[in-house]
């Protein structure tokens, strides 16, 4: 935000603004159908829903603080010191931004004085939630990226984070926007406390609030319709979205959301990237960290489509864009202009625009990786490591030869199935699943007793993620005909099975290529199949992509498309038996 001599602001963002025109009827009349169409498509909540968080974070402020003073009862403060120690939860992400619909969770920060520790909140303040009848689905995983305790509270959805200040005492007035506060953090803490201070500090730097959540709201459905909404899979993810709104907004401070949405995919689809997005300058601070600076260090270069956040230390949102998720975001861009265009000038509709994505039918063969365990709370964790492990498998595809593009689909499909013996369940983990029993909640409990009247009875969960293959053939490349993947699937496999908390015992990974018409009903989400899409792009090699046996078992014989199947880390034509061993005869789930 550029100031003037008296601290008011000249103009938000790093530029002027490109126009400071007010509205027209014209925009007036789409912004209001635009916001009829969002209400229609269910984006908002109810006054009632909206009470019950309201309500739900009061409770959770008034835990926070009872478990700061009986911390520092417990680490010998004085009756008035543990009073005055205070602790406040902060919002952040799409509450916090006005942005949340139905059932979305609450992205929720535990800030608390420095004698209260990590190990603290993750014994106590647990134990604490764990004890009330309005708290549900109670869960927490400390070792991740981001320490959190995820919980349904009243059912409400909480994701609940942690962060210790070097204070004595965290009154309610504290504000998060000193970087002060960030000298002697650790890591999680300071990447606990981001989280709350950029979704604080880009409210800031638009000039029109109720513009932007509009606008927001609307990309936000978009860019979900579209399959296009996850950082981890190499889209953008949600703060990214919101900055990148939140840039226009800068650009256009007058406009309104018709307008905004309008120009935002215009512009987004013309932006010279790798030209960051930028809401400020990018500056310096107290701490000994990484700013993003592709002038300095060779990985920032590397960011194909950088997207900055504006609270210190800044750094990039979008490291995960990939050559392919770059095509496809910028195609999606492109569609979106000609609608809004469409829109704007009277001959479009705004429900065009969140038309849902045809993902499952725009290849015809696709990657599935297929994570699998023994119990529910592991597979949280191993199909969560794979999932952001899938990221370098597509950097990976990218470079072979023939294949034009990898797209990632941003989320996996889980199941739990109930397995009569060994081979069942081997098959399970290889994605067949002919014989078994899915989802039965009267099989699980069975499972866990001797008593099912199945020998050998077992739970096995999977997740299965999906990555499109577009296949180019070049004239003159050192194989036209074939598409040799051996290489990226072997290297997958074998990184994540150096995650050093896999067991092969309990866990496996299977990589297989399935053809369009072999995908399993559950990934069109109970919509009808549509009419396979030939992407090849010459007939000599669709001939070359019939071939093979389409039989699930023997997809790996395909003359065509080579891959490693299952936990083997070597390319194999054949699927590997016992690969899995946690399926072996003696093992126990």
């Amino acid at each position: 935000m550029s100031e003037t001599a008296n601290g008011r602001p000249k103009h938000f963002g790093i530029t002027p603004p490109i126009a400071t025109a007010f509205p027209n009827e014209q925009e007036i009349e789409v912004t209001d159908l635009l916001v009829a169409e969002l209400k229609k498509q269910g984006t908002f909540e109810s006054e009632e829903e909206s009470r019950m968080r309201e309500l739900v974070l009061g409770k959770l402020d008034k835990l926070v603080k009872d478990f700061v003073y009986k911390i520092s009862l417990k680490k010998s403060l004085s009756e008035a010191d543990a009073r005055e120690a205070g602790g406040k939860i902060f919002t952040f992400g799409s509450y916090r931004l006005g942005v949340h619909g139905t059932g979305t969770d609450i992205d929720t920060l535990c800030v608390v004085p420095r004698h209260v520790q990590r190990e603290d909140f993750f014994k106590d303040m647990y134990d604490a939630l764990a004890q009330l009848t309005e708290v549900t689905e109670l869960t927490s995983i400390a070792d991740a990226f981001v320490p959190v305790i995820k919980m349904k509270f009243q059912n409400i959805p909480i994701d609940l984070i942690f962060a210790s200040l070097g204070v004595n005492k965290v009154p309610d007035d504290l504000d998060l926007r000193d970087n002060s506060l960030l000298k002697n953090l650790d890591e999680p803490c300071i990447r606990s406390l981001n989280g709350s201070r950029v979704t604080d500090e880009i409210l800031r730097l638009v000039p029109n609030i109720p513009a932007f959540r509009t606008s927001l709201r609307c990309i936000k459905l978009w860019a979900k319709r579209r399959a296009i909404y996850s950082n981890v899979m190499g889209f953008f993810g949600g703060v990214a979205w919101a900055m990148s709104v939140a840039r226009i907004c800068q650009l256009y401070p007058n406009a309104i959301a018709g307008a905004i949405v309008s120009r935002f995919f215009i512009i987004m689809y013309q932006w010279k990237w790798p030209q960051p997005v930028l809401l400020k300058p990018i500056e310096e601070g107290p701490l000994q960290v990484r700013v993003w600076n592709p002038k300095l260090y060779p990985i920032d270069r590397g960011h194909l489509m950088p997207i900055i956040t504006p609270a210190y230390p800044s750094m990039c949102a979008t490291h995960n864009v990939t050559a392919s998720t770059k095509k496809i975001i910028e195609s999606e861009f492109k569609r979106a202009a000609e609608i809004a265009d469409k829109v704007m000038i009277g001959t479009g509709k705004w429900s065009e625009l969140f038309k849902k994505h045809d993902f499952f039918e725009r290849y015809k063969y696709y990657l599935q990786i297929i994570a699998s365990s023994d119990s529910p709370e592991r597979q949280l964790k191993w199909a969560g490591m794979v999932e952001s492990r899938i990221r370098h498998l597509i950097n990976r595809l990218e470079l072979v030869e023939n294949l034009g593009l990898a797209h990632p689909f941003v989320k996996g499909f889980e199941k739990i199935h109930y397995c009569a013996n060994d081979q069942e369940a081997e098959d399970v983990a290889f994605g067949i699943c002919e014989h078994c029993e899915e989802n039965n909640p009267e099989n699980i409990q069975d499972s866990k007793r001797d008593g099912s009247g199945k020998p050998g009875g077992r739970i096995v969960c999977t997740t299965t993620f999906y990555i499109g293959l577009r296949i180019e053939f070049r004239a003159g490349g050192s194989n036209p005909k074939q598409l040799d993947i051996s290489w990226p699937t072997s290297e997958f496999t074998k990184m994540v099975k150096s995650w050093d908390k896999y067991d092969e015992k309990s866990m496996g990974v299977a990589v297989k290529y399935v053809k369009n018409n072999q995908l399993p009903k559950e990934v069109f989400e109970g919509e009808p199949r549509k009419r396979k899409v030939n992407n090849s792009s010459k007939s000599t090699g669709k001939r070359k992509l019939a071939e093979g046996s389409s039989s699930p078992r023997e997809s790996m014989n395909n003359k065509f498309l080579k891959a490693p199947i299952g936990s083997s880390t070597e390319p194999s034509p054949k699927r590997p038996r016992k690969s899995n061993q946690y399926l072996s005869e003696n093992s126990q789930c």
